[in-house]
């Protein structure tokens, strides 16, 4: 039972015990109450760790701070690591991209030609900053489908898996993580038409309507506007977006917007709104004819939320 103190007139100080919390002075301290409260206060301002791993050899320095810029929308890179031979010239163009964006460049020789050590040692790394329990994430960046099974295993052990490579990354890979980034979205047009331009080139006759995946990427032979051919395919990504909206639906047919890309990312990791040429999914469903948005306010002073419906055939 708990004691309780009692201070006298002539300042004596006698405790007895309190058979019943009913008895509990009014003026003591909730310290469960508190608690909890720092609890919330604490888990609101919780940051996401993630451990960035670079494969050097098929990655480009010139999209580092746009690569790094997408990370920090997701978390805090507290190790950034860039592997490769470092003695050799053909990394020499990261050198000043190490240093300005903080990078650990990790020197793994290569002992045979032909035979990549950088994956080994990638995987190396992983595992043991995947066992010291400090990461909430990993992000692998990429093109090379060897790392496929490392992003299985990480996702096997509840961490999150971001990929990051270009359009050429084989299907396993892309499929692999929670979600993949290609990094000709991150490159504005006005950076490189090259670069740009080979961002959305979907070829639409070839591409099925359900299989993202098989839609052919076509380098232009000369300089062109990304922007028209990056919204020639949206059927791909309406049919991705219908099929979420139907399934998270309410009575009314709503499906909250930022749910449905959530979902989409879950069957697709490679989905992405910048592929067909909107910065955000809520441009590309209302330039779609068969979806209906509207925007409800869950309560006073909290900022709207963005719902869609597939529109019934009968409707307008």
């Amino acid at each position: 039972m708990p004691l309780v103190a009692e201070i006298s007139a002539t300042g004596c100080v006698r405790a007895f015990s309190c058979p019943s919390s009913d008895t509990t002075p009014q003026s003591s301290i909730d310290w469960s109450q508190q608690q909890h409260t720092m609890t919330d206060d604490s888990t609101a301002t919780t940051t996401v760790k993630l451990a960035v791993l670079i494969d050097a050899d098929n990655a480009q320095p010139s999209r580092v701070n746009y690569l790094l810029a997408e990370i920090a929308k997701y978390g805090t890179a507290f190790v950034k690591r860039a592997y490769g031979d470092w003695t050799g010239t053909s990394l020499k163009g990261w050198k000043d991209k190490l240093l300005e964006c903080s990078i650990q460049p990790v020197q793994q020789f290569a002992y045979t030609t032909g035979k990549n050590a950088t994956d080994a040692a990638m995987v190396i790394d992983a595992m043991d900053l995947l066992y010291s329990g400090r990461f909430d994430g990993f992000c692998i960046v990429s093109s090379d489908s060897d790392f496929t099974r490392l992003a299985s295993r990480i996702r096997e052990s509840g961490l999150v898996v971001y990929g990051c490579g270009e359009r050429k990354t084989p299907r396993p890979f892309v499929t692999a993580c929670d979600k993949f980034i290609y990094v000709e979205n991150l490159v504005p047009a006005a950076v490189g038409g090259d670069v740009a331009a080979a961002v959305g080139a979907f070829d639409p006759v070839r591409a099925h309507p359900r299989d993202p995946d098989e839609m052919q990427v076509q380098m232009p032979q000369q300089q062109q506007q990304p922007a028209p051919a990056l919204r020639v395919d949206t059927d791909v990504a309406a049919g991705l977006v219908r099929d979420a909206i139907i399934a998270l639906s309410d009575a009314d047919g709503f499906a909250n917007l930022a749910g449905v890309g959530s979902l989409v990312t879950k069957w697709y990791s490679a989905f992405d709104p910048r592929t067909y040429g909107f910065d955000k999914l809520a441009h590309l469903v209302q330039a779609r004819p068969e979806f209906e948005v509207i925007k409800r306010t869950p309560r006073v002073g909290k900022p709207p939320v963005v719902y869609a419906r597939v529109k019934s055939q009968s409707s307008p």
